[in-house]
């Protein structure tokens, strides 16, 4: 009988391969983890490398640890959108932005300027030759792809906008110690009545104390600049006089949102009085047009009655038609550049007054009040479908019932004179609204029709 063969020799043999695959399995672990720390100390020491060069230098006046948060989240978020905050490159944008093109043109940052008023107001001053740099926090009030959009149109046209919030007193130094800014154009602020009673503190925040930093900043550059601010037509309030006037009282604000208005008015007036900035407030009655806010009446009926969704039309507890005095982006943004014309230097240097300096309230709106039930009949016309109309009281939420501006001391003082209609400002803005949201609607196809008409006549002739 045959003896079974010896297996030890391939049992030993193949113990010693396993444990040479042990030992060389630990040894590739172990050089691939001295590799790996290699490799994250590496970038961890670029970053911050790149931090430290592209970074502006943190001021004295640094906050406690939010602010350092919110400055951290500005330079992230802008690694993504080319701001670069502080770097050579980033410097050489934002000079090249605010350089002024034409003889004597003014140096303006504007505030808010991936804004409704700021895009058309930034546009319109650099077709003309001044120097505008933006700024904006790209906040998420309403769709932030929108002012995105808006960003995208600002830099076709080399307006260069920065990425930062008002309160990130840093950055805004920084700014002024590239630029010497002749004028500013504060457009930034928390907007919306309803949305204050949902988020008060943001109010606060944007339209106080964001107004102050920013004032705060520019009665320490030297030359001050020349400051023209969005206040609001909300400040009149409980106000029963029309139309309504400067002289007017304006200390019954119905809404927090009014309520931080008529404290910045006050505000400029401290700064003015104890500092020697000149200061020009413009209260803003109901603007709309293209590339305009989500959150207007105008905007959302057009969305609302496009999708077949019912409307809430108010009416006051009397029974009577609310109605507004809509007044259209292009005569608002011929009043802001007017006042931002006749606006005087202020007097200050260092942060002291040197002499009195301009001080100005006016009313920016359109003069003919319009029936809110006036206005959806407009656009049920220029959309072609008719809407389904929910007529409910007017809620206590801060919404006044009417407002007619008395524009006459703008027109005086620097030619302010409105000249657009609602039926001819909503046309534009429906073409606008289909043509960006890619809607085909009668008004789209009739503009189509006439473009093309247009062209076999001159074809033919």
């Amino acid at each position: 009988m045959a003896s079974p063969p010896d297996t030890s020799k391939t049992i030993k043999l193949e113990r010693y391969n396993s444990y040479l695959r042990r030992v060389n399995s630990t040894k590739l672990l172990n050089a691939s983890s001295k590799l790996l720390f290699r490799a994250t100390l590496l970038v961890a020491l670029v970053l911050i490398f790149f931090f430290t060069i592209n970074y502006p230098p943190l001021s004295d006046h640094m906050g406690g640890g939010a602010h350092h948060v919110h400055t951290t989240h500005n330079f992230l978020s802008s690694a993504f959108y080319g701001g670069g905050v502080g770097g050579t490159a980033w410097e050489k944008q934002v000079r090249h932005s605010s350089t002024p093109k034409r003889p004597n043109g003014m140096s303006v940052l504007v505030t808010g300027a991936a804004g409704f008023v700021g895009t058309h107001c930034s546009l319109a001053l650099k077709k003309r030759g001044d120097g505008v740099l933006g700024l904006d926090n790209f906040n998420s009030y309403y769709d932030p792809s929108l002012k995105r959009a808006r960003q995208a149109l600002l830099k076709r046209h080399e307006v260069f906008v920065v990425e930062g919030d008002l309160n990130d007193e840093p950055l805004l130094t920084k700014l002024f110690d590239v630029v010497p800014f002749t004028h500013i154009l504060h457009l930034a602020a928390q907007a919306g009545v309803r949305y204050a009673m949902q988020n008060p503190q943001s109010y606060v925040s944007s339209n106080i104390a964001g107004f102050v930093n920013l004032l705060e900043v520019a009665k320490r550059a030297n030359p001050q600049p020349s400051i023209v601010w969005a206040s609001s037509s909300s400040v009149y309030g409980l106000n029963t006089e029309n139309p309504f006037s400067e002289l007017h009282r304006t200390d019954q604000p119905a809404s927090l949102y009014a309520a931080t208005k008529k404290a910045g008015e006050e505000i400029a007036h401290t700064y003015n009085h104890i500092y020697g900035l000149a200061l020009t407030g413009l209260r803003f009655f109901t603007v709309y047009g293209p590339w305009g806010r989500p959150d207007m009446a105008y905007f959302f009926f057009t969305k609302d009655i496009l999708q077949g969704k019912p409307i809430d039309v108010y009416k006051t507890v009397d029974d009577k038609e609310v109605a507004r005095d809509f007044t259209y982006i292009d005569d608002v943004v011929k009043g802001c550049l007017g006042a931002l014309d006749t606006a005087e230097k202020s007097t200050g240097s260092g942060g002291k007054k040197k002499g009195p300096a301009q001080l100005r309230i006016y009313n920016l709106g359109n003069t003919s009040p319009v029936p809110v039930g006036k206005l959806v009949s407009i656009l049920e016309g220029l959309l072609g479908t008719k809407a389904k109309k929910h007529v409910i009281k007017m809620p206590r939420n801060g919404d006044v019932p009417y407002t007619h501006a008395n524009v006459s001391l703008a027109y005086k003082d620097f030619g302010y004179k409105p000249t657009t209609d609602l039926a001819s400002g909503l046309r534009k803005f429906v073409k606008w609204y289909v043509s960006y949201y890619g809607i085909d609607t009668r008004v789209k196809r009739e503009m189509d029709i006439n473009k093309k008409s247009g062209q076999q006549t001159e074809e033919s002739g």
